[in-house]
């Protein structure tokens, strides 16, 4: 048996094992078990506890960035007091992330500066602490990434990078034009995604509008067939969130904007001319 002190072996395995904040706690929690504060299971829990605490910390950190989650947005963070036609229960039951389980697509409308990208990230921020795997990227810049890749030759490599994320963040859509070819590049992406993996997505627009959005109603009607699918709509009425301290600032007839509401989804269903079966996918835009 070694004569050497059990401090020094604890110490010792530490450093061995690479648990540095342990290390560090580790005078603490002796000097506590001395003054009869702390009971040995106390002290290892304590000291594992130190340890997990800044692992996990960093693991949040490091998965944040790999997200592109690197402004920080929580749920605690948003004023619900400011958008009364937001359902704070309906938020909070997201948060629980049983859409992420179920591979589904969460949908938040609504006039600029309502909330809605504040909410998408807080939710990402949530699933990146929960251990899932993220990827925040607004629409101009996924098909900006997309055609890059096309050019190069590696698109269906992109499509599966991109596909591969446990939830997929498509901030601002509608907000800028996509350009030639945006829309089919897209639906690819989408439609690698369905039933694979979870997304949200933020748009000013409703879903009526998605043929000018993206350049072609028929590209508009397969995008929408799968993104509606087991789909979550979140309506956000009211004004910007962003200028609520500066109202008085804003004309009178930008106030009370029109709301886009779940009725668009049915409405868009609706003119569609059905769903494309799975054989056609791969022949659809793109």
């Amino acid at each position: 048996m070694s004569h050497e002190p059990v401090t020094e072996r604890i110490r010792r395995h530490l450093i061995g094992l690479r648990m540095p904040r342990a290390l560090e706690a580790l005078q603490t929690v002796q000097s506590q078990i001395e003054q009869g504060q702390l009971t040995a299971l106390e002290a290892i829990e304590m000291l594992l506890g130190e340890e997990y605490s800044t692992r996990e910390s960093r693991r949040v950190k490091m998965a944040l960035q790999t997200a592109r989650l690197t402004v920080l947005k929580t749920l605690a963070g948003y004023d619900f007091s400011f958008q009364p036609s937001l359902e704070r229960s309906r938020v909070m039951a997201l948060a629980e992330l049983g859409f992420v389980d179920r591979r589904q697509c969460v949908h938040f409308l609504g006039p600029p500066g309502t909330g809605k990208s504040h909410l998408a990230v807080a939710l990402g921020v949530e699933a990146v602490r929960a251990g899932k795997s993220v990827f925040f990227a607004t629409l101009a810049e996924l098909v900006d990434s997309m055609r890059k890749a096309e050019r190069e030759g590696k698109l269906r490599e992109r499509v599966k990078f991109l596909s591969r994320y446990s939830l997929l963040i498509v901030d601002e859509i509608g907000y800028l034009p996509l350009g030639s070819n945006g829309g089919n590049l897209f639906f690819q992406l989408v439609n690698a995604c369905y039933e694979r993996c979870a997304m949200i997505m933020t748009s000013n627009r409703g879903f009526s509008e998605w043929g000018e959005i993206f350049g072609d109603p028929v590209v508009a009607t397969a995008l929408l067939d799968r993104l509606l699918h087991h789909a979550i709509v979140v309506p956000i009425e009211g004004n910007s969130y962003r200028l609520r301290e500066h109202a008085a600032l804003i004309p009178e007839h930008l106030r009370n904007r029109p709301a886009l509401n779940e009725g668009n989804a049915s409405a868009a269903i609706k003119r569609r001319p059905g769903r494309p079966r799975k054989e056609e996918a791969a022949s659809m835009p793109g």
